[in-house]
């Protein structure tokens, strides 16, 4: 398995030319990496004027392995070659580095760049890539491995505290400036070696890139390897979501919540952004409206923060006739509440992160169970709460940094015994949990809660709402709530559709005009599809159409438009080349029609995922296992056909119209318009 690291922007505030004086220190030894044991020059050539040197040397490491291993190995030391290009005039130092020990065996490289800060003349940046291939090493590889990554990652840290540490000798010694290249100051050409363009990719700094600094401010002090997985996991969806991705440190709420875990944290987040999506979860907390029975009866709400930092939701469960709500609201009507919570606590927590100049990410729930009785073991309403919890879990990773219950009664256990199983591990170490009068003790609600912010149900000043028992005059009854269509998924505006192995999915638009644009925008949900857009004047039989436009098949069976008596380049034709799609691609696009007549929108089956990303139990997934084949695929979709004098300047088009997440994006990464054009875009 090859291992990658990908470092973020290391930004020193110190002119190029000065941070190359320290740089040179480093040679031929450094005393401050103990494994750097020595280095010698094999070559080194110079430009005709000057201005780029190319040395290459050969450096010497001692690793810190098991005797054993360096037996069977038959080595003490390894020895790398290190290619240094440096162009004084461009400001820029391009290291590339190979393992010259067991290459047949094993294959390192070593990439990095040192460069002018874009914005800021007088600084430099470091950034470096590294892949680690073990092919064979005498039956260790997965301790070579180990080991290789565990002193590389050691290595990183010590990186810029020697350019540093270097810097401050140069300033002992009274060298606080070095004038920069010009051809006049050149020395004499010696004879010009073979010289290299360095690669392309290390040259250029775009605006996606993430800065050191920026990290530790933002997101916390992670290790290098954690860093890497971040912008590895940033850079695959910006590649497969086009920009439409969250915030970084949404993104690193699923890395954790996955121990870093780099696909399984990628599946689980392309995932929830679908969700998101489909859902229009980001425009909740500016289109909802929250009932006023919520106001009237719920027991909870967003009450200043605690001593971290973290913003604090106080919930009186105990106090909460939640079979009244369930009953009022319906299970839909909750789950609204509970989403609006936690977009509000992301929205929080950016808050606080300004304001206590520290990276806060999560949030405090204090819950009184004071009052709790088997009258809330009600089996609708725990049903409701285990749907809630695996909403929540899947799609609000490593939000609750801690979680108080206090006064728990002794039907608790029951409550626990059911809900704890749908309950991520990591989030049940967050639990505390004190009996009766245990919190106001040593240990208690005080050293987590300023004692000014406590409410007057726990000794405090702060009035909460009080809740109460609600009226059954308001309660609905199913078909009542089912026919105001009280559901969060009936304004989802993108529908939902599988696709089997041998049954693709197949939409209907019927044109009657010429140069009538067709738009699509659709994520790949699972697996991966073969997305193809055909056209055809005769009506498939029979059409089915279910409203003017676009007619999508309904019905739990994919049935076939294209008959399988027809032939492509008689029947039908094919007006867009096949695009290939991987799961977890967001794909938008455009085909400007050229002749009126019935086009048919297909995705058709071409793979399936190797795993799941969440090993919590899920019912619904079960059951599908059990029904439907391994052999399918999944996307979200929305179509739109506009007139011609439409299409550009409609906000309801695709390229016209912003695509992002209203809660989730913006900051950290700009969203960038849907581009389309007559062909498919993604």
């Amino acid at each position: 398995m090859v291992q990658e690291y990908q470092s973020p922007v290391r930004v020193y505030k110190n002119p190029f030319e000065l941070i190359m004086a320290a740089y040179v220190r480093r040679f031929p030894k450094c005393p401050l990496i103990p494994v750097f044991l020595d280095s010698e020059v094999m070559s080194e050539t110079h430009s005709p004027d000057g201005a780029v040197t190319v040395t290459e040397r050969r450096c010497m490491v001692d690793v810190e392995a098991p005797r054993l291993l360096k037996r069977m190995a038959g080595v003490d030391y390894l020895y790398f070659i290190q290619r240094n290009t440096l162009n004084r005039r461009e400001r820029t130092l391009h290291i590339e580095v190979h393992n010259e020990t067991f290459s047949s065996r094993v294959f390192v490289r070593e990439l990095c760049n040192y460069t002018v800060h874009p914005e800021n003349e007088e600084w430099t940046c470091f950034e470096q890539t590294a892949s680690l291939d073990i092919k064979s090493f005498f039956g260790f590889e997965n301790s070579s491995e180990k080991i290789a990554m565990k002193q590389y990652a050691s290595s990183i840290k010590k990186g810029k505290e020697i350019i540093e540490y270097y810097l401050r000798e140069l300033e002992q010694e009274g060298v606080t400036h070095v004038p920069r290249w010009t051809p006049s100051l050149a020395p004499k050409a010696a004879p010009l070696g073979r010289l290299t363009a360095p690669p392309e990719t290390l040259v250029s700094m775009t605006t996606d890139k993430l800065d050191a600094d920026y990290i530790r401010r933002y997101l916390g002090d992670l290790t290098p390897l954690q860093e890497s997985c971040l912008i590895r996991l940033r850079q695959g969806l910006q590649e497969t979501h086009k920009g439409k991705i969250p915030k970084d440190q949404h993104v690193l709420r699923f890395l954790r919540s996955r121990d870093f875990g780099l696909e399984k944290a990628r599946e689980m987040l392309c995932q929830s952004l679908t969700w998101r999506k489909q859902h229009q979860v980001d425009f909740l907390l500016d289109s909802w409206e929250r009932p006023g029975l919520l106001a009237d009866y719920y027991t909870g709400g967003w009450h200043h923060h605690d001593r971290d930092g973290r913003p604090l939701y106080i919930l009186r469960l105990g106090q909460m006739d939640t079979k009244g709500l369930v009953r009022a609201l319906g299970e839909e009507g909750l789950l609204r509440q509970v989403l609006s919570i936690n977009e509000e606590g992301l929205r929080r927590c950016e808050e606080n992160t300004r304001v206590f100049g520290r990276p806060i990410s999560c949030w405090t729930c204090l819950v009184d169970l004071e009052g709790l009785n088997m009258r809330h073991l009600w089996r609708p309403g725990v049903k409701a709460l285990l749907r809630i919890i695996e909403v929540v879990e899947a799609n609000y990773p490593e939000t609750l940094g801690r979680l108080l219950i206090l006064r728990a009664p002794r039907v608790f256990p029951v409550l626990w015994t059911l809900v704890s199983p749908f309950i991520d591990e990591n989030t049940r170490k967050k639990f505390l949990v004190y009996a009766g009068n245990d919190y106001q003790g040593p240990g208690g609600l005080l050293d987590y809660i300023d004692k000014t912010i406590l409410p007057d149900f726990l000794g405090g000043s702060c009035m909460l709402p009080e809740g109460g028992v609600v009226p059954k005059s308001l309660y609905r009854t199913a078909e009542q709530l089912e026919s105001e269509e009280n559901r969060l998924w009936a304004d989802a505006i993108y529908k939902s559709a599988s696709v089997f192995k041998g049954a693709p999915y197949e939409l209907l638009i019927d044109i009657a005009e010429v140069s009538s644009v067709i738009t699509w925008d659709f994520d790949v949900c699972k697996g991966d599809v073969v997305f193809n857009i055909f056209h055809s004047k005769r009506a498939p039989s029979p059409p089915r159409k279910e409203a003017p436009g676009a007619t999508p098949l309904v019905g739990g069976a994919n049935l076939p438009l294209i008959d399988r008596n027809w032939t492509l380049g008689q029947d039908y034709s094919k007006v867009e080349t096949a695009l290939a799609c991987r799961e977890g691609e967001s794909v938008q696009g455009s085909h400007i029609t050229r002749w009126p007549g019935f086009y048919i929108l297909q995705w058709r089956f071409q793979g399936a995922p190797a795993c799941a990303a969440s090993s919590l139990p899920r019912v619904d997934d079960v059951l599908a296992s059990l029904q439907v084949s391994s052999h399918k695929c999944k996307v979200i979709y929305y179509t739109e056909v506009l007139a011609s004098q439409d299409f550009r300047g409609s906000m309801t088009s695709l390229e016209s119209s912003h695509s992002g997440f209203s809660q989730l994006s913006a900051a950290t990464t700009a969203s960038s318009q849907s581009h389309t054009s007559s062909g498919i875009s993604r």
